[in-house]
């Protein structure tokens, strides 16, 4: 007899039916595919009564996509608009399956947070924000905390070590809180997740995934893992992250367009994508066993930067899984859930050059056979957000071409009658003057109908500063951001030629703190926008001044990419507009408390049991500091001493660290005899046996201590 009995995932019925969501997305991409023909229809005619030339023809191919883009993400606002009026009852939440439910989870659940080179400290102080979060919701026990190190820099590998014991020790959470370090980091960061997985994942039913900068509420996390014990058909649930700790020009814009703007894009995507959604690498709880069994990454065909091991891994998982049937939602509705961002347009830059060859990979993906339709939309929008930009420089490319060629052939067009002529009675300039006002108002409504919704809510407008801090941070955005949007096309269009061209991007670590781009580096590093911007002026000026004029907001942009960059990295000017109000948020008005605990984590490190404090290394603290060097050591795998080994120790007494090569100073950091040889020895031997470096380091440990106040017995 067969054995009917359904899995859990197959036992309950799918939180929103099929037949909604196909009408959802028949009516989403409908509207956009409309819009966008009827815009490509007028631009044709338009060019039709201006005579055409060889140019329209590519001009009009490479404006349909473009308009395309551009339809889509205003659509997104607009759907998202139509969503909040409806009200939050009447919306798609998953959350909704749990509300008002305070039971205690039933299964066990892991937060995970994979590391490379970072702060350690910093991210010790928001794990144990989110520890202390999670423990008042009375929900601790269900979980476990991992530090997942793919660190390479041997100085932060012992920081690391250090500030994982310190914060154990602060939440006595030992044999919960957890600290790896793999010697091989294969694969990057989904290597590293999936290492977890294979060797620790059978114990827990989902995984929380947080970069090294998130930050999440406690009980917004509670409240996610409620819903994946709840819903087994469920495979990952999103979260929109909002940016915060922002302290330069250029961060303070990020996070109050993403506050501002954002709920609008995010309730429009949920539109449409409910349960074929997307994830974004971080702030997500994923579901442990089809994650297991579906989402280890093939390497794809060929050599990098197209082929090899996949960089943008998060979209390519969350395929995977929507393949094989399970959901992923985008929980919308979810405050508490934080990261940061790069401070300055350089830094920016240098991590989407990461990001756009790992989303160009996906070309590979996205025809493949047997994936659901929200998949090949989410790898083709992931796709475009860097492809647009060729695209754009291309399209003004042409329509410079265009009129340089009238120019020269000193030829007065031919008029002739366009159906827009016909049936609306409009003359060539008006039908212009049309496509112009809708494609800004494609471009504007998005902030426009936010800034609105802001000034009419009032819990929105008090919680931005009031109505002229809100109005006055999205005028200053919106004039910062034309500015930058030119420089960051021409960046966008060297990075896909730098990949095209076949050169891959390494894996470096995040800088997520800056004192701001020096002159120097501005200068060099948008060469290529201020050329570019200059010759480009010189041939707009010399076809027309209205031409020119046209060209304004590209031109200055690209002019005046160097300055631009430097401005908007300072700190200073940043701190000018906070002590306003200006550009800020909800989150630095009010901070949440979660928040209040990371800073007071952060500021309350025993500094005397911090291995970068004093100027310290984590090498040199490793040896001297004996409590440093006690917890390294007891993290090592036991090992014997060889001759050659005991030698080398030998060598880094004599002439000191920075003589030995990193693979040699790795060697005596993976040897535990080899580093307690080397502590005894630096405390016990002769200061004319050693180098200065270690006689130096000890006497600065001996101060240190001295200095410190002896503790009332009492």
């Amino acid at each position: 007899m067969e054995n009917t009995e359904l899995s859990p995932r197959d036992s309950v019925e799918p939180f929103y039916p099929r037949s909604g969501i196909i009408l959802r997305r028949t009516i989403f991409f409908g509207s956009v595919i409309i819009v966008n023909v009827i815009a490509v229809l007028w631009m044709t005619d338009l060019f039709w009564r201006m005579s055409f030339q060889k140019a329209h023809y590519p001009l009009i191919a490479v404006f349909t996509l473009l308009n395309g883009l551009l339809v889509l993400g205003s659509f997104h606002a607009i759907f998202g608009a139509f969503d909040m009026l409806r009200g939050r009852k009447k919306s798609v939440r998953i959350s909704a399956l749990t509300e008002g439910n305070t039971a205690p989870l039933v299964k066990r659940h892991a937060v995970v947070i994979p590391v490379y080179n970072e702060d350690s400290v910093k991210v010790c102080a928001r794990l144990e924000a989110i520890y202390r979060s999670i423990e008042a919701t009375g929900n601790l026990e269900s979980f476990d905390f991992f530090i997942l190190s793919d660190t390479r820099d041997l100085d932060l590998w012992v920081i690391e070590e250090t500030s994982w014991t310190n914060l154990c020790r602060n939440l006595g959470g030992f044999g919960r809180i957890y600290y790896r370090r793999r010697k091989t980091n294969e694969n990057r960061k989904a290597g590293n997740i999936g290492d977890f997985v294979r060797t620790w994942g059978g114990g827990y039913e989902s995984m929380l995934v947080l970069d090294a900068d998130s930050l999440m509420d406690g009980a917004d996390i509670v409240k996610m893992t409620r819903v994946m014990e709840a819903y087994p058909r469920l495979g990952i649930l999103q979260t929109p992250p909002k940016l915060i700790r922002g302290n330069s020009v250029f961060t303070r814009l990020q996070q109050f367009a993403m506050r501002l703007y954002g709920p609008l894009f995010i309730r429009g995507l949920n539109f449409w994508q409910l349960s074929g959604g997307s994830y974004w690498g971080h702030n997500a709880v994923i579901r442990m066993q089809p994650f297991s069994e579906y989402c280890e990454l093939p390497a794809l065909p060929g050599r990098e930067p197209f082929g090899g091991r996949i960089l943008s891994h998060d979209f390519v998982e969350a395929a995977l899984m929507v393949a094989q049937g399970w959901e992923v939602w985008l929980a919308w509705d979810i405050e508490g859930t934080y990261e940061e961002a790069p401070p300055t347009l350089v830094d920016h830059l240098i991590r989407d050059r990461r990001w756009c060859q790992g989303n160009l990979q996906h070309m590979w993906l996205i025809f493949a056979r047997k994936l659901p339709f929200s998949v090949r939309v989410h790898l083709f929008m992931g796709i475009m957000a860097y492809l647009g930009s060729p695209l754009w420089f291309l399209f003004l490319i042409l329509g410079t071409w265009v009129a340089w060629d009238r120019y020269s052939s000193n030829l007065s067009q031919l008029p002739f009658e366009g159906y827009a002529a016909r049936w609306f009675d409009i003359s060539g300039t008006e039908q212009s003057i049309i496509l112009t006002v809708f494609i800004f108002s494609l471009l504007f409504l998005p902030k426009i109908l936010a800034v609105i919704g802001g000034i009419f809510t009032r819990s929105i407008r008090r919680s931005f500063g009031g109505i002229v801090a809100l109005v006055a941070g999205a005028l200053l955005e919106t004039i910062v951001s034309m500015l930058l949007a030119p420089s960051i096309m021409v960046a966008h269009t060297l990075m896909v030629l730098s990949i095209v061209m076949g050169r891959a991007v390494g894996w470096g670590n995040q800088n997520r703190e800056t004192d701001g781009t020096s002159w120097g580096d501005a200068f060099r590093f948008h060469a290529p926008q201020t050329i570019l911007g200059i010759i480009w002026t010189v041939i707009a000026l010399k076809i027309s001044p209205t031409f020119a004029a046209w060209m304004t907001p590209i031109l200055l942009g690209l002019v005046f990419a160097a300055p631009v960059s430097v401005w908007t990295s300072r700190t200073r000017y940043g701190r000018a507009l906070a002590s306003q109000k200006v550009l800020s948020t909800p989150e630095e008005l009010n901070p949440p408390s979660v928040m209040k605990i990371a800073d007071e984590a952060n500021s309350a490190v025993d500094h005397a049991l911090d291995a970068s404090a004093d100027a310290r290394r984590g090498v040199v603290a490793a040896v001297v500091d004996p409590y440093v060097n006690g917890v390294h050591v007891s993290l090592l795998e036991y090992s014997e001493m060889t001759p050659a080994s005991e030698a080398l120790a030998e060598r880094c007494l004599k002439e000191g660290p920075t003589e030995l090569s990193k693979s040699e100073l790795s060697e005596l950091l993976y040897l535990a005899p080899a580093m307690l040889m080397m502590h005894r020895a630096v405390w016990l031997r002769p200061n004319e046996g050693i180098h200065t470096a270690w006689t130096q380091a000890v006497e600065s440990y001996r101060r240190r201590i001295d200095q410190q106040p002896i503790a009332d017995p009492s």
